[in-house]
């Protein structure tokens, strides 16, 4: 018999090298290319290369018909909102997370609750029809039409689908799946790549919309190559402390609605429920108001949420640390240095602690303001006044710039109780807020002097 070939294949963007090399030469990341077996030439496969969409003539730009696509709900009313209102015919959902985050449960959920309104086939391939049964059995589903199919054959799959004709489909998990057209293990770039491509041809010909479950690697990122994202028309991350009851799921692309919008669940004996209001996740119920705490007002896709900023100042040694759980260490260093220089206020031998309560993670650079008073706070040791809240940017000349849709924060405030707010300028309203007490600051040292006057 002869040798088999050896060739390397990219887990990034899927190119193949002949030999190993420490870049790839096709998207020049680095240590990504991983040994597999070269594909014999076979003949040409059917259908195996035909396009994702019908071939269509060309046409002008303003003469084709732009539709509002239609939704159906899932029956989750958080889910529908990651998903931009529901599920859209012939869309393919990427959805992954951490093992034991909750994937499974969640598809499990929403495909019953689907079942009732439509055929919907779950396919697994992580375990037995009789697992499903008894996480179903568990969370006190009836699934009486609910169709399960546990197999990992591509082919198989699609003729399932085809006879079956659902107009939801579940595939958990697409690493456990294999193609005969290829030889090589399930979960390889190979097989990865060609059957997402396979099942997204699938769902644009049949209408059916797919959910994909992928796995994730220990950096968080989705396993398989990277075109497997590109291919897709949603993609969800499952986000969350295991130890905390408590689940996010954040949408990172989305063709049918907008991006960076989260939905909240609540992990319970039943399974997962959604949370109507998630700003009571993160924030600490304090008796009294504490030192090192503020609360900020952050923007997640359409939604306003009041997360509480802790900040912990100690005497540090001759190398002070600075550590932040839920923001940008960098950013951290970044405002303790324009906190020094422009309002007086030093941390040089300081160990500076900053944290998001809840295991939220914001990235928005609205967070700055906050973040430098409970900073002040903590190394003052007096506590902010009961009631307030704090939003803005703070540049690197001090100045405090607007943030984007004050308006709404300002209301998600005042609805929770809030009565004062240090705000920019530019987002002062021009109308007074009920119940609210609205100081804007332009600079950041009329933020600390503002700040001295209120405690």
């Amino acid at each position: 018999m002869s040798k088999s070939k050896s060739i390397y294949v990219c887990s990034q963007c899927g190119g193949t090298s002949p030999r190993w090399l420490g870049q790839c030469p096709h998207c020049r990341a680095w240590n990504t290319l991983e040994e597999s077996i070269a594909e014999p030439a076979a003949g040409p496969a059917k259908n195996r290369f035909q396009s994702l969409a019908k071939a269509q003539p060309v046409a002008t730009l303003s003469e084709i018909e732009a539709a509002e696509v239609a939704r159906t709900p899932t029956g989750l009313e958080e889910l529908d909102r990651v998903l931009g209102g529901g599920i859209v015919e012939g869309g393919v959902v990427l959805i992954g997370g951490d093992p034991g985050i909750g994937k499974s449960t969640l598809l499990l959920q929403a495909a019953d609750a689907l079942s009732q309104q439509m055929k919907v086939l779950y396919v697994t391939g992580e375990e037995s029809g009789a697992q499903v049964a008894l996480r179903a059995h568990r969370l006190g589903l009836p699934g009486k039409s609910l169709r399960v199919l546990a197999e990992i054959q591509l082919e198989r799959i699609q003729a399932t689908i085809e006879s079956e004709q659902p107009a939801f489909c579940v595939i958990d998990s697409i690493q456990t799946l294999y193609s005969d057209q290829l030889s090589s293990a399930p979960g390889s770039v190979a097989q990865v790549r060609e059957c997402a491509a396979q099942l997204t041809r699938t769902a644009k010909a049949s209408g059916c919309t797919v959910v994909l479950v992928g796995h994730v690697t220990k950096e968080g990122a989705l396993a398989g190559p990277r075109v497997l994202e590109h291919i897709v028309d949603t993609v969800l991350y499952f986000e969350g402390d295991t130890h905390s009851s408590f689940r996010l799921v954040r949408a990172i692309k989305n063709r049918f609605g907008a991006v960076n919008e989260i939905g909240v669940f609540a992990m319970t004996e039943k399974g997962l429920k959604g949370v109507s209001n998630p700003s009571a996740i993160f924030l600490s119920t304090h008796g009294e108001p504490v030192p090192g705490s503020c609360v900020m007002v952050t923007l997640e896709g359409t939604r306003p949420m009041l997360v509480e900023i802790q900040a912990l100042v100690d005497s540090g040694g001759p190398s002070p640390r600075r550590l932040s759980v839920g923001l940008d260490r960098d950013r951290l260093a970044m405002l303790l240095a324009v906190l020094h220089r422009h309002a007086g206020v030093a941390s040089l031998d300081q160990d500076v602690f900053v944290n998001a309560v809840g295991g939220v993670r914001i990235s928005e650079p609205a967070a700055d303001l906050a973040v430098l008073l409970a900073i002040r706070s903590s190394l003052a040791g007096k506590p902010l006044p009961r009631g307030f809240v704090a939003f803005g940017e703070v540049g690197l000349a001090g100045e405090v710039r607007p943030a984007p849709r004050g308006q709404e924060r300002l209301k998600e405030a005042a609805k929770l109780g809030f009565s004062v707010a240090l705000v920019p300028k530019a987002n002062a309203p021009k109308k007074p807020i009920e119940g609210l007490t609205i100081h804007p600051v332009e600079r950041i040292e009329q933020a600390i002097d503002m700040l001295r006057e209120l405690s």
